[in-house]
C-alpha cells in the first residue's frame, strides 16, 4: 500500500496505552499512539499504585527509585458513622500523580521512537483486508494491529454492543491535590452516603484527595459541588476534618461524570482492549492503574507473537482474552461487590464494624484486591 503501515496503533495515551507502546517500540516495532489531550495533564484518579507494577515500570525505563516517592504500607478505612480500623498492606504501593507519571511515560515513549499524536481525536477504527484504518479529523493512518486504551468515556465506546452489558448507577469522580498533615505511609478510605473518598500522599509533599459518589447526590444539591461536599461528604467526621484543614493547591477540582462500571469485551472487532476500555474497573477492585499496565504487558506478549508470525490473529485474540479473564475477572468481581457494599450507608456502617473485629477476614479481603508483581 502507498501509505505507511505501522505495526501497531494505540488509541489512548493513559498508563495502558503508553506502557504498551513503549514495550513494542523497545522490541523494534513501529508504533503510533493517539491521545486527545496534550501532555502533561491531570486525571481524576486515586494515584495510589500497587507495588505489583513497580518493577515493571522500572524495567521499561521509569526511574521510580530516583523520584523520592512515598511508600504506602498501611490502610485506614472508616464508615459514615465514624467507626474505623487500620491494617497493614502486605504488598503495599507507592504514590505518584498521574500528571507526573503519564508525562514521564509520554517522554519515554517519544525517546523510544513512538509516533505520539497529541491533541488528536480518533473518530473511527475500521478493520478490513488484514489491516486497520484509523481515522482522525485530518488524516487516516494504517496499522497491522490496533489497541483500544481510551478509558471509561469515549466516542468510540458508544456503539450498542460496546456499552456496558451490566449497567450500574452513574457516578461522578472528583479529585483535589491538597496539603495535609497525614502519615506518608498510609492510604485512607472514608465512606459517606452513596460514596467514598481516598486520601494518600504523592510526590512533592502533597496528597491526592479523590472521591466517587452517585450522581444523584449532586443532583439532590442543585448540582452544587461545594454544597454536596458540605451536606454529604463531610458528614464523615474524618472527611470534615480534612476538607476543613487542607490547603487546596488548585482553584477548582478535576471532575469526571457519567461513570458506570460493568463488563465489556477484551477484544472488539479485532481491537485488543486495555484497562477501562476492556471493562470499566471500579476503584475498589484493587488498583486499576496496575491492572491497566499488567494488561499492557499481556497484550505486548500476544502482539509480539502475532507480529513475528508465531500465531495467527485469531489465536492472538483468544490468547489475550484468556489472559485478561484469568488475571482480572476475580478482582473486578471483588470490586463490584465492594462497590455495592460501600455504596449503601447502613450496610457500610455494619460491614466496617464487622471487619474491624475480624482482622483475618479483613486482611484476606484486602489481599484479594492486589495482584502480584509482573
Amino acid at each position: 500500500m502507498d501509505r505507511e503501515l505501522f505495526d501497531c496503533a494505540v488509541i489512548g495515551g493513559g498508563l495502558a496505552g503508553l506502557t504498551l507502546a513503549i514495550q513494542l517500540s523497545e522490541k523494534g516495532y513501529s508504533v503510533i499512539l493517539f491521545e486527545r489531550q496534550t501532555y502533561p495533564f491531570h486525571k481524576v484518579c486515586g494515584e495510589y499504585v500497587s507495588m505489583e507494577s513497580y518493577d515493571f515500570l522500572e524495567r521499561i525505563g521509569v526511574p521510580l527509585s530516583e523520584m523520592n516517592l512515598p511508600y504506602i504500607n498501611e490502610i485506614k478505612i472508616s464508615s459514615p458513622d465514624g467507626n474505623s480500623f487500620t491494617r497493614n498492606l502486605k504488598l503495599g504501593g507507592f504514590g505518584i500523580s498521574r500528571y507526573t507519571l503519564d508525562y514521564t511515560l509520554s517522554e519515554l515513549a517519544k525517546k523510544k521512537g513512538v509516533v505520539l499524536m497529541e491533541d488528536t481525536k480518533v473518530f473511527d477504527i475500521v478493520f478490513e483486508q488484514e489491516f486497520f484504518s484509523i481515522k482522525t479529523a485530518t488524516n487516516t493512518f494504517y496499522a497491522k494491529v490496533a489497541c483500544g486504551a481510551y478509558g471509561k468515556l469515549s466516542n468510540l465506546d458508544q456503539k450498542p454492543d460496546r456499552k456496558n452489558t451490566k449497567i450500574s448507577k452513574n457516578y461522578i469522580g472528583v479529585k483535589y491535590h491538597v496539603k495535609l498533615n497525614l502519615p506518608d505511609n498510609r492510604i485512607e478510605l472514608h465512606n459517606f452516603k452513596d460514596g467514598y473518598c481516598g486520601v494518600s500522599k504523592v510526590e512533592g509533599n502533597k496528597y491526592c484527595l479523590c472521591y466517587l459518589t452517585n450522581s444523584q447526590n449532586l443532583r439532590d444539591h442543585g448540582n452544587n459541588l461545594k454544597l454536596m461536599e458540605e451536606k454529604v461528604v463531610m458528614k464523615n467526621a474524618f472527611l470534615k476534618k480534612y476538607f476543613t484543614e487542607a490547603v487546596f493547591m488548585h482553584d477548582k477540582p478535576l471532575t469526571i461524570s457519567q461513570i458506570t462500571f460493568g463488563k465489556k469485551k477484551a477484544v472488539y472487532n479485532h481491537l485488543l482492549m486495555l484497562g477501562d476500555s476492556a471493562g470499566s474497573i471500579a476503584p475498589l477492585c484493587g488498583n486499576g492503574m496496575s491492572m491497566a499496565m499488567h494488561a499492557s504487558f499481556k497484550a505486548f506478549q500476544a502482539i509480539d507473537s502475532y507480529l513475528t508470525g508465531k500465531i495467527s490473529m485469531e489465536t492472538m485474540e483468544l490468547q489475550y482474552t484468556k489472559q485478561w479473564n484469568d488475571q482480572f475477572s476475580k478482582r473486578i468481581q471483588t470490586g463490584e461487590y465492594l462497590q455495592q457494599l460501600f455504596g449503601k450507608e447502613t450496610i457500610t456502617n455494619i460491614s466496617i464494624g464487622i471487619l474491624k473485629n475480624m482482622p483475618s477476614m479483613t486482611d484476606k479481603l484486602i489481599a484479594s484486591t492486589h495482584g502480584y508483581k509482573f
